[in-house]
């Protein structure tokens, strides 16, 4: 790489540092192409981007955002994995750490909050924001269903009573 190349390295992943929620440390132990290829595919499909960097270069791009804190965490190789929802990348990556051992969690970062690898795999538990946003939206429309079916109730049995006295009449 040339000095263009790494300032242009570097300026991707400080943009890429500014715009995320969540950045997830990962050591490559020996992956194959065909394992780095899945995990970035799965990334992909989840909203997320699986990168790898040269540490100093990762180093000096997070020096001066809320990142910073992850520079201890860059030694061996390492590869980046990130994205906007706070939650998908981290899923992603435990979910195939667990099925793959040359992949390791090492630790990572939510904003300015250090995550060790028990609160990368904590964080991973947690359900995604869509998910969320459902539960939500399921909770406020809740209450007004419940309301709907109490106020067409009362017709309901009045019909209901209605339609007896009809049959029994013509019985």
């Amino acid at each position: 790489m040339d000095r263009s190349q790494k300032a242009d390295a570097v300026a991707e992943l400080n943009r890429t540092f500014g715009e995320v929620g969540v950045v997830v440390v990962t050591r490559n132990l020996g992956m194959t192409v065909k394992q780095s290829t899945d995990l970035r595919n799965k990334m992909r499909e989840a909203g997320a981007s699986y990168k790898v960097s040269k540490n100093k270069l990762a180093k000096i791009a997070a020096d001066g955002t809320d990142y910073a804190a992850i520079a201890d965490l860059l030694t061996g190789p390492t590869a980046l994995a990130t994205s906007i929802d706070p939650v998908a990348a981290a899923k992603v990556a435990v979910e195939f750490a667990k099925t793959n051992d040359k992949l390791e969690i090492v630790g990572g970062a939510m904003g300015t909050q250090v995550l060790d690898q028990e609160g990368i795999k904590a964080l991973a538990s947690l359900p995604s924001l869509d998910e969320l946003r459902g539960k939500l939206v399921g909770l406020i429309v809740a209450p007004a269903t419940k309301l709907a079916t109490i106020t067409q109730a009362p017709a309901a049995q009045l019909a209901r009573v209605f339609a007896a006295y009809a049959d029994k009449d013509a019985a």
